[in-house]
């Protein structure tokens, strides 16, 4: 996990789980699963899963592993875990092409589209709906935030 290695103890004290995709016996791919919320950087919100629902974040696919399906493997693999213990919902959240095209095909479905910047200490973002009215209200439930345009000082935390 390079910088973040400091970090894995603290996040399985605190609940959350990191699955792996091994290729050829090395891990290939990570991504970890969370139940109780947690920050989402990127966004600089904090994302509280409701009841059988569960939080897809911080997942990397190894370089020399890029573009050979890994990502899709580990959202599979993880969605199937999650269905077999009873959780009715993940959240996930995507900034990259390639990521997104994997997240789609996956079986996720948008529910809110950001917009980010950090410029002089100030974190922007706009925050826009998708169509699906239903998965919008409980996007922004989770996330404690609605559509439209935010300004706030910017925040660097590490989870």
């Amino acid at each position: 996990m390079d910088l973040e290695g400091d970090l894995v103890a603290a996040r399985f004290a605190r609940g959350c789980r990191c699955f792996a995709v091994l290729v050829d016996g090395a891990v290939g791919g990570y991504g970890w699963l969370s139940v109780e919320p947690e920050w989402v950087g990127e966004l600089q919100l904090e994302i509280k899963p409701g009841n059988g629902e569960g939080y897809i974040w911080n997942c990397v696919t190894l370089t020399e592993h890029r573009r050979k399906g890994v990502f899709r493997s580990l959202l599979m693999g993880i969605s199937n875990v999650a269905r077999q213990e009873g959780m009715r919902r993940l959240w996930i959240g995507s900034i990259a092409v390639p990521g997104e095209r994997a997240v789609g095909s996956s079986g996720f479905e948008p529910g809110l589209r950001f917009i980010t910047a950090n410029f002089a200490g100030l974190h922007w973002m706009r925050v826009s709906p998708t169509s699906d009215r239903s998965l919008v209200v409980d996007a922004c439930s989770v996330l404690s935030t609605r559509p439209g345009w935010y300004v706030r000082r910017s925040q660097n935390r590490r989870h």
